[in-house]
């Protein structure tokens, strides 16, 4: 069993908020192609990286779900479709694998 994380910005590249539409879009997409999701959206994370000489820094909600198998094709794709609809030169999503217990 695979976890996918989507680590998802609050805020585009030029500080302008994501609307609401956009998380209940990726909600209702990931529930209909894996039959559940989980969303870590009440208090938003901090994610910090360096870019040159700069610090930068983003506020972050997290969408996971499990699936059997990852279909990289489908995952790179949908990753594209990410970027360009939360205005982003890069969205992370990750996969570990994990045991039921």
């Amino acid at each position: 069993m695979h976890l996918i994380e989507i680590l998802l910005p609050l805020f585009d590249n030029e500080g302008t908020p994501i609307v609401i539409q956009e998380f209940t879009r990726l909600s209702d997409e990931l529930t209909r192609e894996f039959g559940g999701l989980t969303a870590f959206t009440r208090e938003p994370a901090e994610g910090r990286w360096r870019k040159d000489a700069e610090t930068q820094h983003d506020q972050i909600v997290i969408f996971e779900v499990m699936t059997e198998d990852i279909d990289r094709t489908w995952w790179s794709s949908y990753r594209e479709t990410l970027q360009k609809r939360f205005r982003q030169e890069t969205i992370v999503i990750r996969a570990r694998e994990v045991a039921l217990l």
